[in-house]
């Protein structure tokens, strides 16, 4: 009897609990938009509004949790402290997966924007970053660069500047074995399409191969710290729920054991109880 489940006080506990984190979210919500200003564009860096968010989310939730956890031990009427920590630990792990539960189905679309919200302001440097980067990768298409480059003074037959482009654009895809033949093919390609010297034609072919390198290497140097700096996102806002959700299941057994009812009170509010002990 005294360690037995009381679900009830569990719901009501989730119940309490939501509505704290709810209604702590909707306020670091309106207090973060309020320190925006667009017109004067003096608004907090990316990563501060971020951080800020982050520590935030936590702090609700510790509190969300407590005050989860007290309902839960105060409303099953429980007066031994492990056992009203464990209703209030209970009542945070409920709270948890419903949360989990809503943030995946359209039914939580209402109730989980606000959460999405906090994610999506935690993620929003790594999102920067890639939206950023991408016109980057996209617009430095090394092979269209060649192939505006070859046209651009050609001034012979289409025919002759489309044999010029292919053999540019083999030399630069090509591997590094036949890269002797394919300059050789590019530069007399070239040469018939502008009606230049060989050796013209030559410096021409190693500028285009040298532009189309580098492209290539800038390319895939903005990738690659997309890609890092999106991880570095990532992981650290797993860190943080993990932390999150460590300090919130602390304070659900703290706030169980906080609100378990004393012995001496429950004794007056039910006579037969002390019969009992």
């Amino acid at each position: 009897m005294v360690n037995r489940v009381s679900w009830g006080a569990i719901f009501a506990g989730v119940v309490v609990g939501l509505v704290v984190q709810v209604l702590l979210t909707m306020l670091g919500v309106g207090i973060g938009v309020a320190t925006l200003d667009p017109g004067a564009g003096d608004n907090p860096a990316v990563s501060t509004f971020s951080i800020a968010t982050g520590i935030w989310y936590v702090l609700s939730g510790i509190i969300a949790a407590f005050a989860g956890g007290y309902i839960a031990a105060r409303m099953s009427g429980k007066t031994v402290a492990t056992t009203g920590a464990l209703h209030g630990l209970t009542s945070w792990a409920f709270t948890t997966l419903l949360v989990l539960y809503l943030l995946s189905t359209a039914v939580g679309g209402i109730v989980g924007g606000a959460f999405n919200g906090i994610t999506s302001a935690v993620g929003g440097l790594g999102q920067t970053v890639a939206e950023t980067a991408a016109p980057i990768i996209a617009e430095s298409n090394p092979l269209d660069a060649i192939e505006n480059q070859v046209r651009a003074s050609g001034n012979d037959p289409e025919a002759l500047n489309a044999a010029a482009t292919n053999a540019v654009r083999a030399l630069a895809t090509g591997d590094e074995a036949g890269a002797d033949e394919a300059r050789g093919q590019a530069a007399q390609a070239l040469a018939n399409a502008r009606g230049i010297p060989l050796d013209q034609a030559q410096q021409q072919v190693a500028q285009m191969e040298e532009q189309y390198h580098q492209t290539v290497d800038q390319a895939q140097r903005v990738a690659t710290e997309t890609a890092d700096t999106a991880a570095s996102v990532v992981s650290l806002g797993a860190l943080l729920a993990f932390v999150a959700l460590v300090l919130g299941a602390v304070a659900g057994w703290l706030g169980g054991r906080s609100g378990v009812v004393h012995p001496v009170y429950a004794d007056r509010m039910i006579p037969t109880r002390r019969s009992m002990a």
